[in-house]
C-alpha cells in the first residue's frame, strides 16, 4: 500500500514502515510515511519544513499538515520508540544473542543536587545557624518573642 500518490516508496521502505502502521490511525500513517521518506531524503536541517522538502511535498501539502500531526495526532512517541527498538533487534541483533544496551541521559534536565552531594536533608546544619525550636516566636512558647 503506497502512503499517497504522491509519495512512491520503494517496497523495501514500505515493508521497514508497515511494522509502524497499527500505531497509527490511516491518515496519520499516510502522513507519517511521507515525513519519514523526506527525513531520509533530506540531506539539509532535519526540520518538519524540510522533510516535506525531502518527500517533494512542499508544494503539494500545507506544512501546517505535518506540523500538525506531530502536536495533535493521536499517536505515541514511547509506543513508537518501543516498536522501533524491536525492529533493530530484530533485523541487526542475531537470534539468542544479548542486546547491551547503553543509556545517555544527557538530554533531560537534572533535578535536585548535583551528585555526589547529599540532599539537603542529609546535610549537616550550619554551626552558626540556630534551630527551629531554639529561635523564639509564637511557634515556640517556651521563649516568648522580645
Amino acid at each position: 500500500m503506497l502512503p499517497d500518490p504522491t509519495v512512491p516508496l520503494p517496497a523495501s521502505l514500505m515493508a521497514l514502515l508497515a511494522c509502524f502502521q497499527p500505531l497509527f490511525t490511516a491518515p496519520s500513517f499516510r502522513t507519517f510515511t511521507a515525513l519519514a521518506a523526506g527525513f531520509l531524503a533530506q540531506a539539509g536541517r532535519r526540520t518538519v519544513c524540510g522533510m516535506l522538502t525531502g518527500a517533494g511535498l512542499s508544494q503539494a501539502w500545507r506544512h501546517d499538515r505535518a506540523h500538525r500531526f506531530f502536536s495533535h495526532a493521536r499517536w505515541s512517541s514511547h509506543d513508537l520508540g518501543l516498536a522501533l527498538a524491536r525492529l533493530i533487534v530484530a533485523l541487526l541483533v542475531p537470534e539468542g544473542e544479548p542486546v547491551r544496551v547503553a543509556v545517555d541521559d544527557t538530554l533531560f534536565k537534572r533535578t535536585g543536587p548535583p551528585t555526589g552531594q547529599p540532599g539537603p536533608a542529609l546535610r549537616p546544619r550550619h554551626p552558626a545557624r540556630a534551630s527551629s525550636s531554639s529561635r523564639p516566636g509564637p511557634s515556640n512558647p517556651a521563649r516568648p518573642a522580645p
